[in-house]
């Protein structure tokens, strides 16, 4: 345990999507059942926080500056200084059971996000790709819910996982975007390992995964062979991306939500935002090209 530090002791309820601004040498992550994102300079501990009328539930780059991010109903650009998003793309403002969760940028600046059925049964949940041109394609479905994506060093993997059925998928990435070859790489029983949460690649070209229930992120070669397990103290890890002026520090997201009194007493930092530094370098953070 000596090895993860508490970097900013908060009770997020859901803290998700970590995104590391390399031009601000600074960590961006939201909350998205309190609606706000948090940012982080390690160097000098700044913090800052904003809230909005609705949650962000994932936040990427824009290369022609700012953010774009997802809400529950879809794909908007983010405007922190006003608190405010703009709609790009809404395909889901039409099925209310529904919201959008999990969302990344990949090597060719195409930003990939998906749904989830809010009541957890029902796999209503979808895949989507919003290319630069800010046209929308539907690349998969029947998801109950959507976490990742993460993309391998040479940009021709993509990772996408249900945190209900347990499975992280592979699926072959093509130049055009799109996807083939969909197949099982790892499968956790909640039970014994958590459920499959958010995850990032790092410069070896292994996967990361946050295990939410699970206590501990897990290094996953290529292969789908276990390198390396690092427990958190406590149960709700989300999400890591790697940062820091070298990016060799991994930042690692958690959730204090539906944890009783006496979970929150024996986890007291749930919720927190973690740093570990794993011995290996991540991937500069792609910006959408939109």
């Amino acid at each position: 345990m000596n090895d993860v530090t508490c970097v900013w002791q908060i009770p997020a309820l859901l803290g998700e999507g970590p995104l590391w601004v390399a031009d601000e040498n600074a960590l961006y992550w939201v909350d998205v059942l309190q609606r706000q994102v948090h940012r982080l300079e390690p160097a000098s501990g700044q913090r800052r926080s904003w809230t909005f009328a609705e949650p962000i539930t994932s936040l990427a780059l824009r290369q022609a500056g700012g953010f774009v991010g997802t809400t529950p109903d879809g794909f908007v650009v983010v405007n922190l200084q006003t608190q405010t998003v703009e709609p790009i793309v809404l395909p889901e403002a039409h099925l209310p059971n529904n919201r959008f969760n999990d969302g990344k940028v990949d090597g060719n600046g195409r930003f990939w996000a998906g749904s989830l059925h809010r009541g957890e049964t029902d796999p209503s949940g979808t895949l989507y790709r919003l290319d630069p041109d800010l046209t929308l394609h539907t690349m998969d479905r029947d998801y109950i819910i959507t976490n990742g994506p993460a993309f391998s060093v040479d940009g021709k993997t993509m990772y996408h996982n249900d945190s209900v059925k347990g499975f992280v998928y592979a699926f072959n990435l093509h130049n055009d975007g799109s996807l083939g070859g969909k197949r099982p790489f790892a499968q956790l029983t909640f039970a014994i390992n958590g459920a499959p949460d958010g995850m990032t690649v790092d410069s070896e070209n292994c996967l990361w995964l946050a295990h939410y229930g699970g206590a501990r992120l897990t290094r996953f070669a290529p292969t789908g062979e276990i390198l390396a397990e690092v427990p958190l103290p406590v149960p709700n890890v989300t999400s890591c991306t790697f940062g820091g002026p070298e990016l060799d520090t991994l930042y690692i997201t958690t959730a204090a939500q539906n944890m009783s009194p006496a979970e929150l007493k024996r986890y007291p930092l749930s919720g927190s935002l973690f740093a570990y530094q794993p011995g290996v370098k991540g991937l500069p953070t792609p910006h959408f090209a939109g």
